[in-house]
């Protein structure tokens, strides 16, 4: 196996175990790519990306352009030589950039693709109801997530899983399967299917587009399986929300309760102790863990001691 020189590419903790896996390997990070410097919190700090952070513990170069078609930028790139470039949660790369190395450009995704193409595909496949999903490796080209395919893992999703509990364990299973690509790819082994190929067989085509503030609001309207599902898919970041007394109440997680009633959807009601319900179509979602607008994050018991039902 030849031992190939890598540029890696990402942002987040997501990106930090790929990385690390590719350190642990035989092969050698000749250089990372990462976002800029940004400010955050209250006393607006200057803040490193987790895979900076990262790099900067291991001695790895750091490269942090502002516009990837920089000529600067390319320069540098080139003057790396790298045989790979490894793409981890990060930006959309122009053509200059992927097309470079002369064994490509590969990306890490968290799905089954063809399914769940696009930038939330976690979120997406809790919030519609899936029990599987899983990790993608491909090659990059034009359109974002339509690359011929190299390895593919399935994971289970658990009826009560959130998407931060499987973005974890996807993150996990996403470094192993990201080196196992790299080690074959370094053999000339890598027999990269394309997704056409796997459409025509009957694989079906889902999209994961990026999740705006109103994709959150909760839909009391829905089935309450639905409920959980949407709540759960976006928890605990970006969160569900909805309105109580006019203010916005962030929900983390909840139980369901299969129940006729006659109550209106949306209309809550609560004992001042224990629990708070919004009704649904076919029964009652309880709230367990929440945020209330101005208020910390915290359980329903902690919350229905300082709350006031009107």
């Amino acid at each position: 196996m030849k031992r190939l020189r890598i540029v890696f590419m990402g942002t987040p903790q997501f990106a930090v175990a790929s990385l690390n896996a590719l350190y642990q390997s035989d092969h050698e990070i000749v250089g990372v790519v990462t976002v800029a410097d940004k400010p955050a919190g209250r006393g607006q700090q200057i803040r490193f990306s987790e895979v900076k952070q990262y790099a900067l513990e291991h001695d790895l170069p750091v490269f942090q352009p502002e516009k990837l078609k920089d000529e600067n930028f390319i320069n540098a790139l080139q003057s790396l030589q790298a045989d790979l470039f490894v793409v981890v949660a990060f930006r959309m790369l122009p053509e200059v950039v992927w097309s470079m190395p002369p064994l490509g450009t590969i990306n890490l995704h968290g799905s089954l693709l063809p399914a769940y193409r696009g930038a939330a595909p976690i979120n997406r496949a809790i919030m519609n109801g899936e029990s599987e999903t899983g990790i993608t490796t491909f090659f990059l080209q034009q359109e974002i997530d339509t690359g011929s395919i190299i390895l593919q893992k399935s994971i289970a999703i658990e009826e009560n899983e959130t998407a931060g509990e499987l973005h974890d364990r996807m993150m996990n299973t996403g470094a192993e399967t990201l080196k196992e690509t790299v080690d074959l790819i370094a053999s000339e082994k890598a027999d990269a299917v394309k997704q056409d190929v796997l459409i025509a067989q009957g694989r079906t085509l889902k999209h994961a587009p990026k999740i705006f503030k109103e994709d959150m609001r909760i839909d009391w309207n829905r089935p309450v399986q639905e409920v959980h599902n949407h709540v759960r898919g976006l928890s605990p970041y970006p969160a569900a929300w909805t309105m109580l007394q006019e203010k916005v109440l962030k929900v983390f997680f909840g139980r369901m309760e299969l129940a006729s009633t006659e109550n209106i959807a949306g209309e809550m009601t609560t004992d001042q102790k224990t629990f708070l319900r919004f009704a649904c179509t076919n029964g009652w979602y309880y709230i367990t863990d929440l945020q209330w607008e101005g208020k910390k994050r915290m359980s329903v018991e902690e919350f229905l001691r300082g709350f006031k039902s009107q």
